[in-house]
């Protein structure tokens, strides 16, 4: 595609993830209220509905985030501060994970983008879960801390940042789209990403 944006292409994988978040968001959301209008009739009450709420949410909050991550991002697209740490926090509620998002200012998409596919591979990092926070400098580079009981990189995997798909030197799972996605995502950015992990911490920033 030519698209000749300084915030760099947009990419035809962008747009299909664009294209199943948003076709994804309705259903769920009418499923929710469909929820919604059954307790209040309280026709039906029990831990079934408890279940099929927290389900409807929990996917609601992930194809959100999933959306800025993967999807499609104008150049002069922004996110407000509230709603970028709003949809950054929403997945991990509950979880394993724990994200202090200390970002305050209204930013880019492009570079939202960014900062949640290094939560993405952050996770992959913290298999036994644990905390983690995003904060950018007065540069407007990301900085990312982790930490938990267990760090742990695949190298090879983790080399896709910097060098791309064929760096891994196997084909990626699904699971681990979000390499190649943050390295496609940079690359055209001009964006150096850079990581180490010792002593039960993992350190990311870009550059």
């Amino acid at each position: 595609m030519n698209d000749q944006s300084p915030l760099g292409p947009q990419t035809l994988s962008d747009l299909i993830g664009s294209r199943l978040c948003h076709d994804l968001v309705n259903p769920l959301g009418a499923i929710g209220n469909g929820v919604e209008l059954i307790e209040m009739t309280g026709s039906v009450r029990g831990p079934e509905m408890d279940l099929i709420r927290d389900a409807v949410r929990d996917a609601q909050a992930r194809v959100r985030f999933l959306r800025v991550a993967f999807g499609a991002a104008g150049a002069q697209q922004m996110l407000s501060a509230r709603e970028a740490r709003a949809t950054a926090q929403a997945p991990w509620q509950g979880g394993r994970l724990a994200l202090d998002w200390a970002v305050t200012t209204d930013l880019p998409r492009l570079r939202v983008k960014l900062g949640y596919l290094m939560l993405l591979c952050a996770e992959t990092a913290l298999p036994m879960g644990g905390e983690v926070s995003l904060a950018v400098d007065q540069a407007g580079q990301w900085q990312l801390e982790a930490h938990g009981p267990r760090v742990t990189l695949d190298e090879a995997l983790w080399s896709v940042l910097r060098f791309g798909m064929g760096a891994a030197g196997r084909p990626l799972r699904p699971s681990e789209a979000q390499f190649a996605a943050l390295h496609a995502a940079a690359e055209p950015l001009d964006i150096t990403l850079n990581y180490v992990a010792r002593d039960g911490r993992l350190s990311m920033a870009t550059a």
